[in-house]
């Protein structure tokens, strides 16, 4: 017999998931790929400083972190980085090439030795980075991107394609690593050489373009000398996005392009599965893969509205086979070696787990990462994928999380209290998957809405543009839309919503602050507050035009970025928040909170503001995501007039 059923409010229900536990927790694998036979991946580290790791599974199933801490595979090119690793075999032996996080110089590993730098370090500004290498062992080289600063100010920086001898000729020498071509673009993804070597395929594109906006996709001859010749444009332009090319093993260019106002999978310019779905995404990182060419015309794609999942594509017939098996959600990652597929899936019921696809059976199984459920899986939230009504009588996609506790259930006919989760990008969406975090509030009695409102990805072009020059507005209106709705219907309780976001989240967490009284109270995290900064050279050079499409032409409406931003409206603050801010943020520096909260100097707004040293953009440390979990339940007890059970008190101050 189980535990008979208790009856407590909302909110105070006691649960086995503690902010620990969701901490251990956070992050995925990523980075799939093939060395020989074997199975290679990153993993996070929350408790190691919140490092990457390499991990490698051996042909007998055995899985090992490939280099000890304090070893960090990530790169930071873009500040977001992307494929960070690569690797092959020679002499029977792995050989794998990786960016470490600290230096940004690219090593080189064998197995038995230490890694060997292949690239300088390099005093200037931020230095030299290197992402999404290629290993050519034959041509004694590794191709990647090359992001090389030439001074101290953020938007002081180019980006070729490039090539780094593999004998080690180049760890001091600048001039020892070969540019594939010139500087003509802002930004480049790395370039891949076709089968027979003669011909190489890249992306590139322009400010005030983002990725998702316009790219190009550029083939050129290669030279027996390893230069290549003049490129030439063969897909995409300044409203056409090419999210990733490769080479198909007969010779053929496929590229993903959303020239039908969908990513889609075309093959020398012919589209493969016209679909309205999305075949490919936002290339938020350089390396990211949709889709993988295997042998005999089959293709390994990820593809869907909204949610993914991991299909096999016939090019001949255009038809699709999926995977079977539970995963609702795929991350934009896969190789291929053979038959066999790597993927990174996760579902509702389980974190994201490495996955193999044998195409001749058909069978899917985790081989790495696989999920463990640390607690009773009865705690786990129940998903509802809902479309609700916005202004005009658009469509806004959500997920939605209701309370959710085996053995509690709440008095009365109150509505429990709900958080509009609002995700970050905001060319972004969220996906469907286990979150500890969400967990953490919904084991509790707190309800969570996770909103792809107006400008998500996932749901077409037309979409996606719904933000173009709105950002502050659609996003606001759409989170809001979700919230009353919810209440409206009895399901959310009017009192007791709150909203809260990272990154580009933050802003419209902050933003529906400023503009709305829909939320009694709200958690910021590391923001855009100020458009006014951070459009004037207070971030990177990889957002530093993003709001030109977002809010409009600086030179056009000047006023409309004033009018926007929450820094400039602190006078309409009167909810209770939460701002939480990483002190090495380079992409939502510090700055912007500061001046946010100095526009609240003598206003009787309660709120507290915690920082944390060595934390960047996103929080990866294991400590700093249980204090952040741990104050924003604390918040949320305070405003909302909960009981959770061993939860300290949070101080506000005003």
């Amino acid at each position: 017999m189980g535990d008979a059923v208790r009856t407590s409010e909302y909110g105070s229900w006691p649960s086995p998931i503690d902010a620990a536990l969701a901490a251990a927790h956070d992050g995925r694998p990523d980075h799939v790929g093939f060395v020989g036979d074997e199975a290679w991946w990153t993993e996070p580290r929350p408790a190691e400083g919140g490092r990457r790791t390499l991990v490698r599974r051996r042909a007998d199933g055995r899985e090992e972190s490939v280099l000890p801490a304090p070893w960090d595979v990530r790169s930071r090119v873009l500040e977001y980085g992307g494929q960070p690793w690569a690797g092959t075999v020679i002499g029977g032996r792995p050989l794998v090439v990786f960016v470490h996080h600290a230096d940004q110089r690219l090593y080189r590993w064998e197995e038995g030795g230490e890694p060997r730098p292949l690239t300088p370090a390099s005093p200037v500004g931020g230095g030299l980075r290197w992402v999404d290498p290629q290993v050519h062992a034959d041509r004694g080289e590794v191709w990647c991107v090359l992001e090389e600063f030439t001074g101290d100010g953020p938007s002081d920086v180019r980006r070729v394609p490039a090539a780094v001898p593999l004998d080690g000729s180049a760890a001091h020498r600048r001039d020892a690593v070969r540019e594939l071509t010139d500087d003509r673009h802002r930004f480049v993804t790395g370039a891949r050489l076709s089968p027979d070597g003669r011909r190489a395929a890249w992306l590139a594109w322009d400010h005030p373009r983002m990725p998702w906006d316009g790219t190009e996709l550029l083939v050129a001859d290669v030279a027996a000398d390893g230069t290549l010749g003049a490129p030439a444009v063969v897909a995409g332009g300044p409203e056409e996005s090419v999210a990733q090319a490769d080479w198909a093993p007969d010779g053929r260019l496929l590229h993903t392009s959303d020239r039908s106002g969908w990513w889609n999978l075309h093959r020398d310019g012919a589209p493969l599965c016209p679909r309205e779905e999305e075949f490919g995404g936002p290339l938020w990182q350089i390396g990211l893969r949709w889709f993988a060419p295997l042998a005999g015309g089959l293709v390994a794609v990820l593809h869907g509205r909204g949610s993914t999942a991991l299909g096999i594509l016939d090019a001949e017939t255009g038809e699709i086979v999926d995977a079977a098996g539970p995963w609702t959600e795929f991350a934009p990652t896969l190789a291929v070696a053979g038959e066999r597929v790597l993927a990174v899936g996760a579902s509702p019921r389980s974190a994201y787990e490495v996955i193999e696809l044998d195409t001749r059976t058909g069978r899917s199984r985790v081989i790495g990462a696989a999920h463990d459920d640390a607690v009773d899986p009865a705690y786990y939230p129940e998903p509802q994928i809902r479309t609700f009504t916005g202004p005009a009588g658009r469509d806004v996609h959500a997920h939605i999380y209701p309370p959710h506790h085996p053995r509690c259930t709440a008095p009365g006919d109150r509505p429990p209290p709900y958080v509009v989760w609002a995700h970050g990008g905001p060319t972004s969406r969220a996906p469907l998957v286990l979150d500890l975090a969400v967990a953490y509030f919904t084991s509790r009695g707190i309800g969570v809405a996770e909103v792809d409102y107006g400008g998500s990805t996932g749901y077409g072009r037309a979409y996606r543009e719904r933000l173009r020059e709105q950002w502050g507005v659609v996003d606001v209106e759409d989170c809001a839309a979700v919230a009353l709705a919810l209440a409206d219907e009895g399901t959310a309780d009017r009192g007791r919503l709150a909203v809260r976001g990272g990154s580009a989240g933050g802003w419209t967490a902050a933003a529906s602050l400023t503009t709305t009284d829909v939320y009694a109270c709200g958690t910021i995290l590391y923001p855009v507050l100020d458009l006014t900064g951070w459009g004037a050279g207070e971030t990177h050079d990889f957002e530093s035009r993003y709001l030109e499409s977002l809010v409009g032409p600086l030179a056009e409406v000047p006023a409309r970025y004033a009018e926007r931003s929450p820094a400039a409206h602190t006078d309409r603050l009167t909810a209770p928040f939460l701002l939480l801010q990483g002190l090495d943020d380079v992409i939502c520096p510090p700055v912007q909170c500061e001046r946010f909260l100095a526009g609240l100097a003598g206003r009787d707004v309660p709120h507290a503001y915690l920082t944390f040293e060595g934390e960047g953009h996103g929080f990866r440390r294991a400590e700093t995501t249980v204090r952040a979990l741990e104050a924003e339940l604390a918040l949320y007890a305070r405003v909302f007039g909960l009981t959770p059970p061993g939860v300290a008190e949070l101080e506000l101050t005003t």
